[in-house]
Protein backbone atom coordinates (compact mmCIF):
# COMPACT_ATOMS: atom_id res chain seq x y z
CA UNK A 1 0.00 0.00 0.00
CA UNK A 2 1.40 3.36 -1.05
CA UNK A 3 0.92 6.27 1.36
CA UNK A 4 1.87 9.93 1.04
CA UNK A 5 2.25 12.91 3.35
CA UNK A 6 3.35 16.49 2.84
CA UNK A 7 5.41 18.84 5.02
CA UNK A 8 6.05 22.59 4.97
CA UNK A 9 9.57 23.88 5.62
CA UNK A 10 10.98 27.41 5.87
CA UNK A 11 14.55 27.93 4.67
CA UNK A 12 16.39 30.84 6.30
CA UNK A 13 18.95 32.82 4.29
CA UNK A 14 22.35 33.30 5.90
CA UNK A 15 22.12 36.93 4.83
CA UNK A 16 19.27 38.86 3.23
CA UNK A 17 19.61 38.40 -0.54
CA UNK A 18 18.59 41.22 -2.86
CA UNK A 19 16.90 40.96 -6.26
CA UNK A 20 15.00 43.54 -8.31
CA UNK A 21 11.81 42.00 -6.86
CA UNK A 22 12.87 42.70 -3.29
CA UNK A 23 15.02 41.32 -0.48
CA UNK A 24 14.71 37.64 0.43
CA UNK A 25 15.14 36.56 4.05
CA UNK A 26 13.27 33.25 4.01
CA UNK A 27 12.14 30.77 1.37
CA UNK A 28 9.06 28.60 1.83
CA UNK A 29 9.17 25.07 0.43
CA UNK A 30 7.15 21.85 0.72
CA UNK A 31 8.01 18.16 0.67
CA UNK A 32 6.07 15.08 -0.42
CA UNK A 33 7.08 11.84 1.34
CA UNK A 34 5.98 8.49 -0.11
CA UNK A 35 6.10 5.20 1.79
CA UNK A 36 5.59 1.66 0.50
CA UNK A 37 6.76 -1.70 1.81
CA UNK A 38 9.33 -0.16 4.16
CA UNK A 39 10.78 2.10 1.46
CA UNK A 40 10.62 5.88 1.45
CA UNK A 41 10.71 8.41 -1.38
CA UNK A 42 11.03 12.16 -1.00
CA UNK A 43 10.47 15.06 -3.37
CA UNK A 44 10.54 18.83 -2.96
CA UNK A 45 7.76 21.06 -4.24
CA UNK A 46 9.81 24.21 -4.74
CA UNK A 47 7.07 26.83 -4.52
CA UNK A 48 8.46 30.32 -5.08
CA UNK A 49 6.11 32.93 -3.64
CA UNK A 50 5.59 35.87 -6.00
CA UNK A 51 7.11 34.01 -8.96
CA UNK A 52 5.61 30.52 -9.30
CA UNK A 53 2.46 30.28 -11.41
CA UNK A 54 1.09 28.00 -8.67
CA UNK A 55 1.45 30.60 -5.92
CA UNK A 56 -2.31 30.35 -5.28
CA UNK A 57 -4.49 30.23 -2.12
CA UNK A 58 -5.43 26.56 -2.60
CA UNK A 59 -1.82 25.31 -2.91
CA UNK A 60 -1.92 23.31 0.33
CA UNK A 61 -5.35 21.93 -0.55
CA UNK A 62 -3.87 20.60 -3.80
CA UNK A 63 -1.06 18.90 -1.86
CA UNK A 64 -3.67 17.30 0.42
CA UNK A 65 -5.57 16.08 -2.63
CA UNK A 66 -2.41 14.59 -4.16
CA UNK A 67 -1.57 12.71 -0.96
CA UNK A 68 -5.14 11.43 -0.61
CA UNK A 69 -5.18 10.18 -4.21
CA UNK A 70 -1.56 9.02 -4.43
CA UNK A 71 -2.55 5.51 -5.56
CA UNK A 72 -3.82 6.91 -8.86
CA UNK A 73 -0.14 6.90 -9.88
CA UNK A 74 2.17 9.58 -11.22
CA UNK A 75 0.77 9.70 -14.76
CA UNK A 76 -2.81 10.49 -13.81
CA UNK A 77 -1.80 12.84 -10.99
CA UNK A 78 0.64 14.74 -13.22
CA UNK A 79 -2.13 15.40 -15.76
CA UNK A 80 -4.21 16.89 -12.96
CA UNK A 81 -1.30 19.07 -11.83
CA UNK A 82 -0.54 20.95 -15.06
CA UNK A 83 -1.26 24.28 -13.35
CA UNK A 84 0.91 23.25 -10.35
CA UNK A 85 4.41 22.75 -11.83
CA UNK A 86 6.19 22.79 -8.46
CA UNK A 87 3.97 19.94 -7.21
CA UNK A 88 4.61 18.10 -10.49
CA UNK A 89 8.33 18.44 -9.81
CA UNK A 90 8.04 17.28 -6.19
CA UNK A 91 5.84 14.33 -7.10
CA UNK A 92 8.02 13.24 -10.02
CA UNK A 93 11.08 13.38 -7.77
CA UNK A 94 9.32 11.51 -4.95
CA UNK A 95 8.34 8.62 -7.25
CA UNK A 96 11.87 8.46 -8.70
CA UNK A 97 13.22 8.46 -5.14
CA UNK A 98 10.86 5.66 -4.07
CA UNK A 99 11.79 3.50 -7.05
CA UNK A 100 15.57 3.96 -6.77
CA UNK A 101 17.90 1.71 -4.80
CA UNK A 102 19.21 4.77 -2.98
CA UNK A 103 16.42 7.30 -2.45
CA UNK A 104 18.75 10.21 -3.20
CA UNK A 105 20.32 8.72 -6.35
CA UNK A 106 17.65 9.50 -8.93
CA UNK A 107 19.77 9.60 -12.09
CA UNK A 108 22.81 7.33 -11.55
CA UNK A 109 25.80 8.70 -13.46
CA UNK A 110 29.48 9.57 -13.26
CA UNK A 111 28.30 12.61 -11.27
CA UNK A 112 26.65 10.56 -8.50
CA UNK A 113 29.69 8.26 -8.47
CA UNK A 114 31.87 11.30 -7.64
CA UNK A 115 33.77 10.85 -10.92
CA UNK A 116 32.54 13.97 -12.76
CA UNK A 117 31.35 17.46 -11.87
CA UNK A 118 29.07 20.18 -13.28
CA UNK A 119 30.41 23.61 -14.23
CA UNK A 120 28.31 26.27 -12.51
CA UNK A 121 28.13 30.04 -12.32
CA UNK A 122 28.81 31.93 -9.09
CA UNK A 123 25.84 34.04 -8.03
CA UNK A 124 26.34 37.71 -7.09
CA UNK A 125 23.48 39.16 -5.05
CA UNK A 126 22.36 42.77 -5.17
CA UNK A 127 23.50 45.21 -2.55
CA UNK A 128 25.85 48.14 -2.20
CA UNK A 129 28.56 48.59 -4.82
CA UNK A 130 31.26 47.54 -2.35
CA UNK A 131 29.27 44.46 -1.26
CA UNK A 132 28.75 43.32 -4.85
CA UNK A 133 32.39 43.93 -5.75
CA UNK A 134 33.56 41.88 -2.77
CA UNK A 135 31.31 39.00 -3.83
CA UNK A 136 32.85 39.08 -7.31
CA UNK A 137 36.38 38.91 -5.88
CA UNK A 138 35.38 36.06 -3.57
CA UNK A 139 33.87 34.04 -6.43
CA UNK A 140 36.93 34.50 -8.62
CA UNK A 141 39.25 33.45 -5.79
CA UNK A 142 37.00 30.40 -5.27
CA UNK A 143 37.80 29.26 -8.81
CA UNK A 144 34.66 30.29 -10.69
CA UNK A 145 35.07 30.87 -14.43
CA UNK A 146 31.54 32.25 -14.81
CA UNK A 147 29.63 34.62 -12.54
CA UNK A 148 26.06 35.86 -12.69
CA UNK A 149 25.17 39.28 -11.34
CA UNK A 150 21.70 40.35 -10.30
CA UNK A 151 21.09 43.88 -11.61
CA UNK A 152 18.18 46.30 -11.74
CA UNK A 153 17.72 47.20 -8.08
CA UNK A 154 20.40 49.82 -7.45
CA UNK A 155 21.21 52.81 -9.65
CA UNK A 156 21.95 51.58 -13.19
CA UNK A 157 25.02 53.79 -13.56
CA UNK A 158 26.47 52.28 -10.37
CA UNK A 159 25.90 48.83 -11.84
CA UNK A 160 27.62 49.89 -15.07
CA UNK A 161 30.55 51.24 -13.04
CA UNK A 162 30.78 47.97 -11.14
CA UNK A 163 30.78 45.87 -14.32
CA UNK A 164 33.34 48.24 -15.84
CA UNK A 165 35.62 47.87 -12.81
CA UNK A 166 35.34 44.07 -13.04
CA UNK A 167 36.27 44.11 -16.72
CA UNK A 168 39.23 46.44 -16.06
CA UNK A 169 40.58 43.81 -13.71
CA UNK A 170 39.34 40.60 -15.36
CA UNK A 171 38.90 40.11 -19.12
CA UNK A 172 36.29 37.85 -20.71
CA UNK A 173 39.03 35.18 -20.96
CA UNK A 174 39.45 35.38 -17.17
CA UNK A 175 35.77 35.34 -16.24
CA UNK A 176 32.52 34.88 -18.15
CA UNK A 177 29.97 37.42 -16.95
CA UNK A 178 26.20 36.99 -17.06
CA UNK A 179 23.68 39.52 -15.77
CA UNK A 180 20.09 38.96 -14.66
CA UNK A 181 17.67 41.89 -14.63
CA UNK A 182 14.63 39.86 -13.43
CA UNK A 183 12.46 42.01 -15.72
CA UNK A 184 13.58 45.28 -14.14
CA UNK A 185 14.02 47.38 -17.32
CA UNK A 186 11.15 49.37 -18.85
CA UNK A 187 10.60 48.29 -22.44
CA UNK A 188 11.16 51.85 -23.72
CA UNK A 189 14.65 52.04 -22.21
CA UNK A 190 15.74 48.40 -22.48
CA UNK A 191 17.55 48.55 -25.83
CA UNK A 192 19.61 51.57 -24.77
CA UNK A 193 20.61 49.81 -21.56
CA UNK A 194 21.54 46.66 -23.49
CA UNK A 195 23.77 48.76 -25.75
CA UNK A 196 25.57 50.16 -22.71
CA UNK A 197 25.97 46.69 -21.18
CA UNK A 198 27.24 45.22 -24.45
CA UNK A 199 30.44 47.28 -24.14
CA UNK A 200 31.67 44.89 -21.44
CA UNK A 201 31.84 41.60 -23.31
CA UNK A 202 29.00 39.95 -21.37
CA UNK A 203 27.81 36.44 -22.12
CA UNK A 204 24.10 37.27 -21.85
CA UNK A 205 21.34 39.06 -19.97
CA UNK A 206 18.40 37.25 -18.41
CA UNK A 207 14.88 38.60 -18.74
CA UNK A 208 15.62 42.32 -19.37
CA UNK A 209 11.92 43.29 -19.35
CA UNK A 210 8.93 41.83 -17.51
CA UNK A 211 7.40 38.67 -18.95
CA UNK A 212 4.19 38.85 -20.94
CA UNK A 213 5.33 41.61 -23.31
CA UNK A 214 5.79 39.20 -26.19
CA UNK A 215 5.94 41.76 -29.00
CA UNK A 216 8.40 44.00 -27.16
CA UNK A 217 10.60 41.05 -26.17
CA UNK A 218 10.61 39.72 -29.74
CA UNK A 219 11.74 43.10 -31.05
CA UNK A 220 14.40 43.30 -28.35
CA UNK A 221 15.76 39.84 -29.20
CA UNK A 222 15.89 40.80 -32.88
CA UNK A 223 17.81 44.05 -32.34
CA UNK A 224 19.85 43.35 -29.20
CA UNK A 225 23.64 43.72 -29.25
CA UNK A 226 23.75 41.33 -26.27
CA UNK A 227 22.37 37.75 -26.19
CA UNK A 228 19.08 37.53 -24.29
CA UNK A 229 17.98 34.56 -22.16
CA UNK A 230 14.31 34.09 -21.30
CA UNK A 231 13.60 33.03 -17.73
CA UNK A 232 10.34 34.20 -16.14
CA UNK A 233 8.88 34.30 -19.67
CA UNK A 234 8.59 30.49 -19.59
CA UNK A 235 6.49 30.37 -16.42
CA UNK A 236 2.86 29.35 -16.96
CA UNK A 237 3.35 28.19 -20.56
CA UNK A 238 2.00 24.65 -20.33
CA UNK A 239 1.27 23.06 -23.73
CA UNK A 240 3.92 22.08 -26.28
CA UNK A 241 2.06 24.18 -28.86
CA UNK A 242 2.26 27.28 -26.64
CA UNK A 243 5.95 26.61 -25.98
CA UNK A 244 6.61 26.45 -29.73
CA UNK A 245 4.59 29.61 -30.38
CA UNK A 246 6.44 31.53 -27.67
CA UNK A 247 9.95 30.55 -28.80
CA UNK A 248 9.21 30.99 -32.49
CA UNK A 249 7.64 34.41 -31.88
CA UNK A 250 10.32 35.80 -29.55
CA UNK A 251 13.28 33.83 -30.95
CA UNK A 252 15.61 34.42 -27.98
CA UNK A 253 19.28 33.47 -27.99
CA UNK A 254 18.83 31.30 -24.85
CA UNK A 255 16.22 29.99 -22.43
CA UNK A 256 16.78 29.16 -18.76
CA UNK A 257 14.95 26.26 -17.18
CA UNK A 258 13.94 25.99 -13.54
CA UNK A 259 12.33 22.53 -13.13
CA UNK A 260 10.31 23.67 -10.09
CA UNK A 261 8.72 26.41 -12.21
CA UNK A 262 8.23 24.59 -15.53
CA UNK A 263 6.81 21.20 -14.49
CA UNK A 264 9.74 19.08 -13.38
CA UNK A 265 11.95 16.95 -15.59
CA UNK A 266 9.25 16.14 -18.13
CA UNK A 267 8.39 19.82 -18.45
CA UNK A 268 12.08 20.70 -18.82
CA UNK A 269 12.53 18.00 -21.47
CA UNK A 270 9.75 19.55 -23.55
CA UNK A 271 11.33 23.01 -23.35
CA UNK A 272 14.78 21.64 -24.26
CA UNK A 273 13.42 19.77 -27.29
CA UNK A 274 11.50 22.84 -28.46
CA UNK A 275 14.53 25.10 -27.98
CA UNK A 276 16.90 22.77 -29.82
CA UNK A 277 14.43 22.44 -32.70
CA UNK A 278 14.61 26.23 -33.03
CA UNK A 279 18.41 26.52 -32.61
CA UNK A 280 18.04 28.21 -29.22
CA UNK A 281 20.60 27.56 -26.48
CA UNK A 282 19.61 26.65 -22.90
CA UNK A 283 20.87 26.00 -19.42
CA UNK A 284 19.30 24.89 -16.15
CA UNK A 285 19.15 26.64 -12.78
CA UNK A 286 17.75 25.92 -9.37
CA UNK A 287 15.05 28.14 -7.87
CA UNK A 288 16.30 28.34 -4.27
CA UNK A 289 15.24 24.82 -3.35
CA UNK A 290 16.75 23.01 -0.39
CA UNK A 291 19.50 20.48 -1.07
CA UNK A 292 16.81 17.84 -1.64
CA UNK A 293 15.43 19.64 -4.68
CA UNK A 294 18.87 20.85 -5.76
CA UNK A 295 20.16 17.27 -5.66
CA UNK A 296 17.40 16.13 -8.01
CA UNK A 297 17.96 19.04 -10.42
CA UNK A 298 21.73 18.58 -10.44
CA UNK A 299 21.52 14.86 -11.19
CA UNK A 300 19.03 15.49 -14.01
CA UNK A 301 21.15 18.34 -15.39
CA UNK A 302 24.27 16.19 -15.60
CA UNK A 303 22.44 13.67 -17.82
CA UNK A 304 21.71 16.47 -20.32
CA UNK A 305 25.44 17.03 -20.96
CA UNK A 306 25.23 20.77 -21.58
CA UNK A 307 28.57 22.48 -22.20
CA UNK A 308 27.45 25.74 -20.55
CA UNK A 309 27.87 26.61 -16.84
CA UNK A 310 24.63 25.85 -15.00
CA UNK A 311 22.97 27.84 -12.20
CA UNK A 312 23.21 25.27 -9.41
CA UNK A 313 25.34 26.90 -6.73
CA UNK A 314 22.58 27.78 -4.25
CA UNK A 315 23.00 25.06 -1.63
CA UNK A 316 25.08 27.16 0.77
CA UNK A 317 22.66 30.10 0.97
CA UNK A 318 20.65 28.83 3.94
CA UNK A 319 21.38 28.35 7.65
CA UNK A 320 19.05 25.36 7.98
CA UNK A 321 19.60 23.45 4.74
CA UNK A 322 19.99 19.66 4.90
CA UNK A 323 23.48 18.15 4.95
CA UNK A 324 24.13 16.38 1.65
CA UNK A 325 26.94 15.11 -0.61
CA UNK A 326 26.60 18.22 -2.82
CA UNK A 327 29.73 20.36 -2.68
CA UNK A 328 30.81 23.49 -4.56
CA UNK A 329 34.51 23.39 -5.38
CA UNK A 330 36.63 25.27 -7.95
CA UNK A 331 33.59 26.67 -9.73
CA UNK A 332 31.92 23.28 -10.07
CA UNK A 333 29.19 21.34 -8.31
CA UNK A 334 30.44 17.97 -7.13
CA UNK A 335 28.88 14.92 -5.50
CA UNK A 336 31.11 13.85 -2.64
CA UNK A 337 30.04 10.40 -1.50
CA UNK A 338 32.15 10.78 1.64
CA UNK A 339 29.55 13.29 2.81
CA UNK A 340 26.24 11.89 4.06
CA UNK A 341 22.65 13.05 4.01
CA UNK A 342 21.20 14.37 7.24
CA UNK A 343 17.59 15.52 7.49
CA UNK A 344 14.44 15.13 9.58
CA UNK A 345 11.12 14.85 7.75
Amino acid sequence: MLTASYHKYILNFKQASGTSRGVLKTKETWFIVLKRSGKKGIGECGLFRGLSVDDVPNYEEKLKWVCKNINLGFGILANELVAFPSIQFGLETAFKSLESENKFELFPSEFTKSKASIDINGLIWMGSESFMKQQVKDKISDGFKCIKMKIGAIDFQKEINLIKSIRQEFSAKDIELRVDANGAFKKEEALEKLKLLSDFDLHSIEQPIKQGQTEAMAKLCETTPLPIALDEELIGVFSVTKKQELLQTINPQYIILKPSLVGGFKGSDKWIKTAENNNIGWWITSALESNIGLNAIAQYTFTKQSNLPQGLGTGALFTNNFDSPLQVKNGTLQYNNNLKWKFNL
